[in-house]
């Protein structure tokens, strides 16, 4: 028996994949420090190393989504965002400021890391501020499309002009089967 996958579409932009913890049908996806270690464990690839996640974590997060969510929605058609909304994303982007420090290694010679100061929330609220700044400003950003699949409110940012779902593979499975059920009903 095969699982559902914790989260439905993950690899997208980071602030969809954020705004994607909330499908129908399952809830808020990261409502509680479970949640969030969960999908933070996800993302690690983009966000780094999960770090201990608490009450404060799972609030800033969540002020960030909402604030996002409604920047996109109007970002989406073209609109001003909400200054509400602009306001509290910026916020979190300043509330841990980001500098790059250089560290010499054997193996890799230089590099320049990016390292935040601030409490841990804070840290992740402006990671993921400025992963909605990022979509915010893409040019794409009025190519962001929610799922065509019934009852899914996933949003993709399509990397080719005909994808109509998050996942083909579920929701545009579900459209071909009805569609298939649709044509080949008996008449009655």
């Amino acid at each position: 028996m095969t699982s559902t996958p914790p989260f439905p579409l993950t690899g997208e932009p980071l602030a969809l994949d954020l705004l994607n913890t909330r499908p129908t049908g399952a809830g808020d996806l990261i409502a509680g420090p479970d949640g969030l270690t969960a999908w933070l464990t996800a993302q690690e690839d983009r966000l780094g190393p999960v770090a201990k996640v608490g009450p404060a974590e799972v609030a800033a997060v969540h002020a960030v989504r909402e604030a996002a969510d409604a920047a996109l929605s109007a970002a989406r058609r073209g609109e001003r965002p909400p200054a509400g909304a602009l306001r509290t994303l910026n916020e979190a982007s300043a509330g841990a400021p980001a500098h790059r420090e250089l560290a010499w290694t054997p193996e890799t010679g230089l590099a320049a890391t990016p390292h935040r100061t601030g409490t841990p929330a804070r840290r992740l609220a402006a990671q993921l501020a400025d992963a909605a700044a990022e979509l915010l400003t893409d040019p794409r950003v009025r190519d962001v499309r929610e799922c065509e699949g019934a009852d899914c409110v996933l949003l993709f940012l399509p990397a080719h002009p005909r994808r109509r779902w998050c996942v083909a593979s579920t929701c545009g499975n579900r459209a071909r089967v009805a569609r298939y059920y649709a044509r080949h009903k008996p008449c009655t």
